[in-house]
């Protein structure tokens, strides 16, 4: 694999390219670039449940309207901006590097990463759930550990064949387990009573899994960016798919919560992950509920296949600014794809994936959290540091306007940390730990040559621009 260092202005990063001996990899576009987006974040509204049961109708209807605005809409902006600024593989670690140097662009990795295989790790056992409510052959014991397995195995495999592939087959899978959701809406019209939904719950509230839920549900936009190297036309495209997948996750969480709350009446402890599937039965039959069933399967087929190809591409893209040896960029000579990559996500996927499933997604949330407080500190500081940065796309704030627009959705992050259980403290503590000591590793494997690196990292590691080597201004020139 040959590396290919590409001029740029003297504010950015070189971005690499990978020129590989297989066939060229097909860009994303922008309608399989927005279902990636919406399968990063959401899938359908398989998931939303246990707000119901935290918290009751209410505050689960409330959160789901007005999380976005504090959340998803900032985070949305950011990935946006910077995603357009510094269009590379790498996405976030770019941006932390860029701003604060090679440290903390690999804390940002590191903590992004864990976040990201966790998170595909939920995806089967989400699946499996929905299933064993047709099969209860896999509630429990070896059937449901070999289903988990084989998944992963399966899953991977499409990974494998190519992004493109990947984007379409996301578009299918999106509106054909969303249609299931708009036929139950549909039909739960008549039924709706409205006071319903100012209901309040009738047992205690349980605010660890509400905040978790809402997060975990409606976070992750910004791994989107480290596709951006396989995006066509990322400057204009990025933006467009942002803001459309913002509008239709929103929708597609608030539509059947309201239809179900309204129109269903049962004990709040009900409301587990895949109650939908049971609301579809009270409301127009089985048919219903197999078919919403059917639907969660393919939604998670979906959010296994965005959320690995971020996390194989991060990697790759890690590989390419040398903050990883220069093999985990190595692409497939059939598809073109960063196999080391998808293969080393899940392997440690499937070992986290037999975790309880509450605990799979606090700890997602928690180290998500950590890299976040990095991600909007690099923003800022990216916009006070680069004024003269080419930004194709803008938010269109002052720096106290955008110190505002972070500080909202990090007191919410607090949250998320506070609320922590002790299981989640000591997985994150000992990952936190370990990517601190990844870093000084990777610097010994650098300096004593054991592994080849694409570059060195500190080369790039400058915190002015003044500071930067006469040789590389002039061939930035």
């Amino acid at each position: 694999m040959e590396t290919i260092e590409t001029s740029r202005s003297s504010h950015e990063l070189p971005v690499t390219t990978t020129d590989s001996s297989g066939p060229a990899a097909k860009k994303l576009t922008l309608v399989p670039l927005i279902f990636l987006i919406y399968f990063e974040v959401a899938g359908g509204p398989f998931g939303e449940e246990p707000a119901v049961q935290a918290a009751g109708p209410l505050l689960a209807i409330l959160g789901f309207l007005i999380f976005p605005f504090i959340w998803s809409v900032p985070e949305a902006l950011i990935t946006a901006e910077l995603s357009t600024a510094f269009p590379g593989n790498g996405g976030f670690v770019i941006w932390a590097h860029r701003a604060f140097g090679a440290f903390v662009g690999s804390m940002m990795g590191s903590l992004k990463y864990l976040s990201g295989v966790i998170n595909v790790a939920s995806f089967p056992v989400l699946c499996v759930t929905y299933l064993e409510k047709l099969f209860p052959v896999l509630e429990s014991g070896w059937p449901r550990n070999v289903c988990i397995f084989a998944s992963t195995v399966v899953l991977s495999f499409l990974n494998y064949t190519g992004l493109a592939i990947v984007g379409y087959a996301a578009v299918v899978l999106g509106l054909v387990s969303l249609s299931p959701f708009l036929i139950m809406s549909a039909m739960a019209i008549p039924k709706i009573k409205p006071h319903r939904w100012g209901s309040l719950g009738d047992k205690q509230k349980d605010w660890n899994l509400y905040f978790n839920t809402l997060f975990w549900n409606l976070n992750f936009w910004d791994n989107v960016s480290t596709l951006a190297g396989e995006v066509d036309n990322p400057q204009k495209t990025f933006p467009l798919a942002l803001l459309v997948a913002v509008i239709f996750t929103c929708v597609a969480y608030l539509i059947p919560l309201l239809a179900v709350t309204g129109a269903v009446s049962v004990d709040q402890s009900r409301w587990e992950t895949g109650f939908h599937a049971e609301a579809a039965e009270m409301i127009a039959g089985t048919w219903l509920k197999i078919w919403i069933e059917i639907g969660a399967v393919l939604s998670s087929i979906g959010l296994f296949e965005a959320q690995l190809s971020s996390s194989a591409y991060q990697l790759e893209g890690m590989a390419e600014l040398g903050f990883l040896p220069k093999f985990f960029g190595v692409r497939s000579k059939w598809f073109n794809t960063p196999w080391v990559g998808i293969l080393l996500s899940v392997l440690m996927s499937l070992g986290l994936s037999y975790m309880d499933f509450t605990d799979i997604i606090s700890s997602a949330n928690f180290l998500y959290t950590l890299g976040m407080y990095l991600e909007f500190a690099s923003f800022l500081w990216l916009r006070k540091k680069l004024p003269e940065l080419k930004r194709p796309y803008r938010v269109p704030l002052n720096i106290p306007g955008l110190v505002i627009m972070c500080l909202v959705p990090s007191a919410f992050l607090m949250l998320i940390i506070v609320f922590a259980t002790k299981i989640v403290y000591l997985i994150c503590g000992l990952m936190t730990v370990g990517s601190v000591g990844w870093y000084f590793l990777i610097n010994y494997f650098r300096e004593k040559k054991i592994f080849e690196f694409n570059q060195d990292v500190d080369h790039l590691d400058y915190v002015n621009e003044e500071q930067r080597p006469k040789h590389e201004e002039d061939h930035d020139s």
